[in-house]
């Protein structure tokens, strides 16, 4: 396949206000278009419509169910006192309406499975007007939404492409949970179908090759690292400036209105203990200024800790910057520019922080979180986010910024040598 007049599509899983996510589909996008400077990309996103006016480029949908941002279906399913009529209905007269369910499952199953067929004939139409698909995105090769979404999505895609006669290549992917036997299934022959296949961390191969892909695959880093409008930005405050600390809570375990109550009763102590560190940076004479790199989900986060600053160390907005009107990755690095350090809890708020070489301590929710530290040799600047504490945090922290200019050295040369590793991949795959 030649760059004159190559028709590309970039599949993943954006749309619901993930901004590595965002991040990662502007990197690949602009990587292709450097070097080939003639091709037609498009997106196939969870939000077409967003994806289109946050990225500039002609989108499709990857399902017919959708995402608006946040991760809410789109569009909106009926809500208001119908809805809650119907629940309170449903508490109520409990047989009854589990019956009515499993009825209307059956009644269903036809009509979803026809709508389904007219999707991927659809779908098909679509993608055989293509070139070349790129699976991109670090948390492709997931169970988010049991086997029938992330893992299902991604093998249909392969199929109607290789149908089609259209190359597929994956292209940086993360892997992981996959535990479900159909996951497994829907996962090995997706990537056996693929004509090249590669990985962002050695653990993500490892785990594809013990559910039983034996094909042949490299490693490199994530694909985020190549985005050319991330570039180092160094602070030097004035002497009298106080250091700046930016703070990046999540939602953990999850958003606080899908939760158990045994998880409601987690969150609560998470935000409890943000704040208490929160709290003691504030005695230490730090600025703080909170961000989220999931516009979704983070700001109602970052709302809760504000409420627990207030209520529990008489804390006032004051006293801090909240940045919630981000929109963008590009919008985010300018903010994140004028920090001194990074607290984060996300995967790609830490690689944020080394593309900009700020010291980051990292809140590690997921194995992924910390197998990044681990390699950026910056594991003991990283904490388990189910054994935190104030004085974990802080001793964590001192050390940081008591180490800062040996880990801004540290993160240099990494950063550096995962750019060129980049650039030699996207030059052997889009070769000029």
């Amino acid at each position: 396949m030649t760059q004159v007049g190559a028709k590309i599509g970039l599949l993943h899983h954006v749309g619901g206000g993930n901004l590595g996510d965002d991040a990662t589909l502007d990197a690949v996008a602009g990587n292709i278009r450097r070097r080939w400077r003639n091709a037609e990309v498009i997106a196939f996103s969870m939000n077409p419509k967003d994806t289109e006016t946050r990225h500039g480029m002609a989108s499709h949908p990857i399902r017919r169910k959708g995402w608006s941002i946040g991760y809410a279906p789109a569009p909106a399913e009926a809500k208001g006192t119908v809805k809650e009529a119907v629940k309170g209905l449903a508490r109520k007269y409990r047989r009854v309406f589990y019956l009515l369910q499993a009825t209307n499952a059956v009644i269903r199953l036809p009509s979803e499975m026809f709508r389904e067929l007219l999707f991927l004939a659809s779908s098909r139409h679509n993608i055989k007007s293509f070139d070349l698909l790129v699976i991109c995105g670090g948390g492709q090769l997931t169970e988010k939404d049991g086997p029938w979404g992330f893992p299902y999505t991604i093998f249909k895609w392969v199929v109607l492409a290789k149908t089609a006669g259209v190359r597929c290549i994956f292209l940086n992917l993360g892997a992981g949970p996959l535990t479900h036997p159909l996951s497994k299934f829907f996962v090995t022959r997706s990537l056996r179908a693929a004509d090249y296949v590669s990985f962002r961390d050695g653990k993500s191969l490892a785990l594809v090759q013990k559910i039983g892909f034996t094909g042949e695959s490299r490693v490199f880093p994530d694909s985020v690292y190549r985005l050319e409008a991330a570039t180092t930005h160094e602070r030097t405050p004035g002497k009298c400036a106080r250091p700046t600390v930016g703070f990046a809570p999540m939602p953990y375990p999850g958003p606080r209105q899908n939760l158990s109550e045994n998880d409601r009763i987690v969150y609560h102590e998470f935000i409890g203990r943000l704040a208490s560190f929160s709290s003691w940076l504030v005695s230490q004479s730090y600025k703080l200024s909170f961000f989220g790199t999931d516009i979704g989900v983070d700001p109602a986060a970052i709302d809760d800790l504000e409420i627990a600053l207030l209520n529990q160390h008489h804390i006032a907005s004051s006293k801090y910057a909240v940045n919630n009107s981000i929109k963008s990755a590009h919008a985010l690095f300018e903010i994140m520019s004028r920090m001194d350090y990074v607290v984060t809890c996300r995967f790609h708020g830490v690689v944020f922080a080394h593309l900009l070489n700020k010291p980051v301590l990292a809140i590690a929710h997921h194995p992924k979180v910390k197998d990044l530290m681990t390699d950026l040799e910056l594991s003991s600047y990283c904490v388990d986010i189910r054994k935190i504490d104030l004085k974990l945090l802080a001793d964590r922290f001192a050390s940081m910024v008591g180490n800062a200019e040996e880990i801004k050295s540290r993160m240099a040369a990494s950063l550096a040598r995962n750019r060129s590793r980049l650039k030699r991949q996207f030059d052997e795959l889009f070769s000029y």
